[in-house]
């Protein structure tokens, strides 16, 4: 068993990991562990994400979609090749990295796997 960090909340030693994140038992609280929780320490740096191919993504950048996304509600999703402009960093939910806006679209997340920078 790994040595889960206690739950910042309550302090519950009893936390457990669910998928990406951990939970804790007795007051219900969900969190995504960071390396130095889970390594008991490290370099306290910023987080990188990179795109399908390996480069470096950063706030701003462009980025072109690699494979064809379905969109649900939407019956013809989104094409591969499309140009995404202005992306945003964030910590998503499932992998969703990427907040950005898509002509046609509007407002979603994105995987950074499925993207290459421009």
């Amino acid at each position: 068993m790994e040595n889960l960090p206690p739950c910042p909340k309550c302090s519950c030693e009893y936390t457990y990991e669910l998928n990406a994140l951990v939970v804790c038992p007795e007051c219900g609280h969900e969190w995504v562990p960071t390396e130095s929780d889970t390594e008991g320490g490290g370099a306290a740096g910023e987080r990188v994400v990179k795109d399908s191919v390996g480069n470096v993504l950063q706030d701003g950048d462009a980025v072109v979609v690699v494979k064809a996304l379905k969109v649900k509600g939407n019956p013809s999703g989104i094409k591969a090749g499309t140009k995404v402009r202005n992306i945003r960093l964030v910590d998503g939910v499932d992998g969703h990295d990427i907040d950005c806006k898509i002509d046609g679209f509007g407002a979603m997340q994105l995987k950074s796997s499925v993207v290459k920078k421009v």
